[in-house]
């Protein structure tokens, strides 16, 4: 829950900003949001391609490893991709819908049978509206050591206390007990780190699911850089809040996921991936 409330439009919307404190100037910038920044225009299957294609193009290829799903309307449905698709095949119109038994009710094809721990955040959360599980390099090398991620620097403050850590790791995540192990770790956070497996992200878009998932590769490798030279010091807690939530507004996560949307589709392999 964001520490700033609305405030009077005196307040926050006066030209006059330099007698302004902090506070008041964070709210006037929350309220400019509100009125310039808009939604993308994607349908909710074109955000998910999207979401697979610039995970793809920002370092969390690993082969067939990871998914992605969507909660849809239907209560225990979700959208996800095809078992033999790779991050960078995925299009809004190969994208699979099932149920919380992974049968497939639209779509050629299977799921990934590691679904199955998407169905059991899903009956935790009704927060969350996507799921993102991959192994990217970074993070997969620092859950190796089985320690936190450490968030230490303004850029990844959009993780700022808002990551469990699971040091078990339970195996392939096929099973029940898995999906309840994983469900537990995560309690009410937006991300996991699985020791000797990677990152789970869990949130109530698609777009901050995407950006919450770049924010976490590059905090591992920062962390890993860091690590190397020297102790990581931590930063002071209030600040750390004060950044969360101020980097994590639903407006700044539709403008970023926007930003990264056109970024990937001027690359020729992506073409494809909005079309329905």
């Amino acid at each position: 829950m964001s520490q700033y409330e609305p405030q009077s439009e005196k307040a926050t919307m006066s030209n006059d900003t330099f007698n302004l404190d902090k506070d008041q100037l964070i709210q006037r910038a929350f309220d400019q949001m509100e009125q310039h920044i808009q939604g993308t225009g994607y349908s909710l299957r074109q955000k998910l391609a999207l979401t697979c294609r610039i995970l793809f193009d920002n370092g969390h290829d690993s082969g067939l490893a990871g998914q992605i799903t969507a909660r849809m309307e239907q209560p225990g449905t979700f959208l996800t991709q095809r078992l033999g698709l790779g991050f960078d095949e995925i299009s809004a119109n190969n994208l699979l819908l099932v149920d919380e038994n992974l049968q497939v009710l639209e779509g050629d094809g299977m799921a990934n049978p590691a679904n199955r721990f998407h169905a059991w955040v899903y009956r935790a959360r009704p927060d969350v509206r996507c799921i993102i599980h991959t192994h990217a390099v970074h993070t997969a090398a620092l859950s190796m050591l089985e320690v936190p991620l450490e968030v230490s620097h303004m850029d990844n403050c959009v993780l700022y206390d808002d990551v469990a850590f699971l040091p078990k790791w339970p195996g392939v995540p096929v099973g029940n007990e898995e999906g309840e192990l994983i469900a537990s770790a995560l309690g009410n956070k937006r991300a996991l780190l699985l020791a000797h497996h990677g990152l789970l992200v869990a949130c109530g878009s698609i777009e901050e699911a995407c950006l919450l998932s770049l924010a976490f590769e590059r905090a591992a490798r920062m962390h890993l850089l860091a690590a190397s030279a020297g102790k990581i010091q931590p930063i002071d807690p209030e600040l750390g809040r004060e950044a969360h939530d101020w980097i994590l507004r639903a407006q700044r996560s539709a403008a970023a996921f926007a930003y990264y949307a056109r970024r990937s589709l001027k690359q020729p392999h992506n073409a494809d991936c909005v079309r329905e």
